[in-house]
């Protein structure tokens, strides 16, 4: 059997047009992989789970009766020391948990706005 002489020319012209497509889909086209997509829709769905406790925190807080007292050694402190006190407020744990969480004290520090701003 024979072949028309542009068979091979167009054979690798879609070759290459492929592999261009899939490259420059990748890397500007926005395609991702099944496994980053998974980890991505992980990731949003942790922030806004977090996102939603904040004001759980900042009701925790509020109802505190020690929560003056409690504020004064946050606005004292700074960085992984003020997060660290946080957790021990025992404001940042999610109902149903026994441990405080990192991510909802650091979003619950920022909600309390202890630095005025």
């Amino acid at each position: 059997m024979t072949f028309p002489e542009w068979t091979k020319p167009g054979l690798y012209g879609a070759l290459i047009g492929a592999v261009a497509a899939t490259i420059l889909g990748f890397t500007w086209g926005g395609w991702t992989t099944g496994s980053s997509a998974r980890t991505m829709a992980q990731n949003l769905a942790a922030e806004e789970v977090t996102l939603a406790m904040v004001p759980v925190c900042l009701n925790n807080s509020a109802s505190d009766p020690d929560r003056v007292e409690k504020l004064a050694v946050l606005q004292d402190l700074s960085g992984f020391s003020r997060r660290n006190a946080m957790m021990e407020t025992g404001w940042a744990t999610r109902p149903g948990t026994d441990r405080p969480d990192r991510t909802l004290a650091t979003a619950c520090l920022v909600g309390l706005e202890l630095d005025g701003s």
